[in-house]
């Protein structure tokens, strides 16, 4: 069957810095359709040999040393455009008009891709609907929704009715680039193809569980959208708790989109959301000192940059274990990890100290950059007596695959276009998500917790290292180790 991507905001930055990049590494990889084409929409007056030209210069920009001119002159002729206007109903029976040609007589998937501002997703799917671009009888239709997906529940509510007004819930792909990453996905392989884990992956030998997504960067020109989203809504909503899920959930019957996400709801279910009064201690919100200093940052912005949050999975499995959620702007490196932190044992025959006494094993899982899991556990210092270290063995993807690490929209092109939803969000997960940050944004908006400052390249402010003393637990502070 016939392949058709059309993509809305087709002149904008995610087209020409991730789509058309992923795309084009399939092409190289010999995983791109041969019968596919790519239409763009957007207001800016391109031809088609004028978008593949400017195409060619960001791709190559983009993929670098792996950008080669055959593989383009091969890629360049699936690549079509047409001018109009997102917020002008008559454009989109002239676009249709246009697609129907280019894919002639034969059966065809077609996704529209929504690589524009939030602002007009649901006006696109309305005038989608109105032209019967939706309509399955010459082919399956799909369509991609970027994040953010709303900013609150009601707002997410909202969009999903427009959604389903138009589409149906088996068409409608909720994108999140992070469960394209390898090492997100082998977070599934490593808890349900292994059996080694399975008996310990639970309260019984679980302290606690920490998901970080750290970023060295500050805001930079990100201030308008930043200023008015925050950190929860930037990372949290979508990223962090999609993490906490495929870390929490039970094995699907099988591998298969509704029994993943089926599992990935019950554990959004199993946490209750919190009472206002539990938002100030189960919480820590921080901002870095320099932030309000950022173009199109507000003087007296409260907005937070730094965040942490402990919720509780109220299940069998997780009862009584915390899960710390942890995410900020301009802190010491880039990494994203999980850590599943063990319990110590129960009884502790060598006299090595209380620092050793309290460093228990974990199970490190990078995501990004250095991707890979390490296990720590103890050993004996040769020649020291009975002093004790805590070692790792340590698995690294790129010094065990020889191949780079693929850019996460590659697998969720491939995933939209094959019409596997299995990484993608389905509207019950997106608005259960929301119904758990609704409540801590509420309690942050009306002062609680304070605000605490911090500098940058720090691990946030210093109450967060405090917050997790009080508990008894420590914050796995340590940059990955680059190959």
């Amino acid at each position: 069957m016939n392949q058709m991507i059309v993509i809305f905001g087709a002149s904008g930055d995610l087209t020409r810095r991730k789509l058309v990049p992923a795309l084009y590494e399939l092409k190289r990889k010999g995983r791109l359709p041969a019968n596919i084409r790519v239409v763009g929409f957007s207001r800016t007056p391109y031809s088609d040999d004028a978008w593949r030209d400017y195409l060619q210069r960001t791709t190559r920009e983009f993929v670098g040393a792996k950008f080669d001119p055959t593989v383009w002159d091969q890629f360049a002729p699936c690549l079509f455009y047409r001018p109009g206007d997102i917020t002008d109903p008559e454009s989109f029976p002239r676009l249709e008009a246009a697609v129907r040609e280019l894919e002639g007589e034969q059966p065809t998937v077609r996704v529209y891709y929504l690589a524009t501002a939030p602002e007009f997703y649901e006006i696109a799917v309305r005038h989608l609907g109105i032209a019967g671009m939706a309509a399955e009888e010459s082919g399956p239709r799909r369509i991609v929704v970027e994040k953010p997906f709303g900013t609150n529940l009601a707002t997410a509510r909202q969009l999903n009715s427009v959604l389903h007004e138009v589409f149906r819930e088996h068409q409608i792909f909720r994108i999140d680039h992070y469960l394209g990453k390898e090492t997100v996905q082998n977070l599934l392989v490593l808890r349900f193809a292994n059996s080694i884990f399975e008996p310990i992956w639970n309260r019984n030998y679980i302290d606690h569980v920490q998901i970080t997504a750290a970023e060295a960067g500050t805001v930079g020109t990100r201030g308008a959208y930043y200023d008015s989203a925050g950190v929860l809504r930037d990372m949290f909503q979508n990223h962090l708790l999609q993490l906490l899920t495929l870390t929490a959930m039970e094995a699907p019957a099988r591998f298969d989109a509704d029994f993943i996400r089926d599992e990935k709801v019950k554990v959004l279910r199993a946490i209750t959301p919190m009472r206002p009064e539990e938002v100030a201690e189960a919480t820590v919100r921080g901002q870095y000192r320099k932030y309000r200093d950022e173009p199109n940052v507000r003087p007296h912005s409260t907005t937070a940059t730094f965040a942490a949050v402990r919720l509780y999975v109220e299940n069998w499995r997780w009862k009584g274990v915390p899960f710390y959620l942890r995410s900020g702007k301009a802190m010491e490196c880039n990494t994203t990890q999980i850590v599943i932190q063990f319990q110590l044992p129960p009884h502790m025959m060598f006299a090595t100290g209380p620092r050793s006494v309290k460093e228990a094993n974990r199970l490190v899982i990078q995501i990004q950059p250095a991707e890979g899991i390490q296990l720590h556990f103890h050993t004996k210092v040769p020649d020291a007596g009975m002093q004790l270290r805590l070692t790792d063995l340590s698995f690294q993807f790129r010094q065990k695959f020889a191949d780079d690490m693929p850019d996460a929209y590659q697998r969720l092109l491939l995933d939209v276009m094959h019409g596997d939803a299995s990484l993608f969000a389905r509207s019950d997960e997106v608005e259960l998500a929301w119904g758990i940050i609704d409540p801590i944004l509420e309690a942050w908006e009306a002062g609680q917790p304070p605000l605490a400052l911090y500098e940058a390249g720090e691990w946030g402010p210093p109450i967060s290292e405090q917050w997790m003393e009080a508990q008894g637990r420590r914050w796995f502070n340590v940059c990955p180790v680059l190959p």
